[in-house]
């Protein structure tokens, strides 16, 4: 890493992903690294685990992206169903109450999936605003003063 981005000013807990953010280059160092000669990792599986899930949730809202997707899919499957529940009505194919309740059941559910993705999104939002991270870093200023 160069010098710029090291004085970046960043905490070595968020460096693994601020690095590519900031805009400086960076790349991968490859090494063949040896059996633990001494002793057992300190690091259990629940660590590692849960700083996978800190460096995905910290740096982006992407996981509520997909629940707020996941929302729309339901939805529209509720659609279908209507659909589906209707013709099997008409036909004489259902049992009575199956229908609303099969309708009721896919609407509601994607329509909870759709509003907590978007409540999430507006959340996430000001989340990362929080953070007050820059937008961009200043590489160099320039001393530009009119002489009078």
């Amino acid at each position: 890493m160069e010098r710029g981005g090291k004085d970046a000013d960043l905490d070595s807990q968020r460096k693994r992903g601020m690095i590519p953010l900031i805009g400086y280059p960076s790349d991968c160092v490859y090494y063949e690294r040896g059996e633990r000669f001494a002793g057992e990792s300190k690091y259990p599986l629940k660590k590692m685990l849960s700083f996978a899930v800190e460096g995905i949730t910290s740096l982006s809202i992407r996981p509520v992206r997909l629940i707020t997707i996941l929302g729309f899919f339901v939805f529209f499957m509720s659609i279908v169903m209507l659909a589906y529940s209707l013709i099997r009505h008409f036909i004489g194919a259902t049992i009575v109450g199956w229908t609303p309740l099969m309708i009721s059941i896919w609407a509601i559910g994607g329509l909870i999936l759709l509003s907590l993705g978007i409540v999430g999104e507006y959340i996430g939002k000001i989340y990362l605003e929080t953070k007050e991270r820059p937008r961009f870093l200043v590489e160099q200023f320039l001393n530009d003063t009119e002489e009078e």
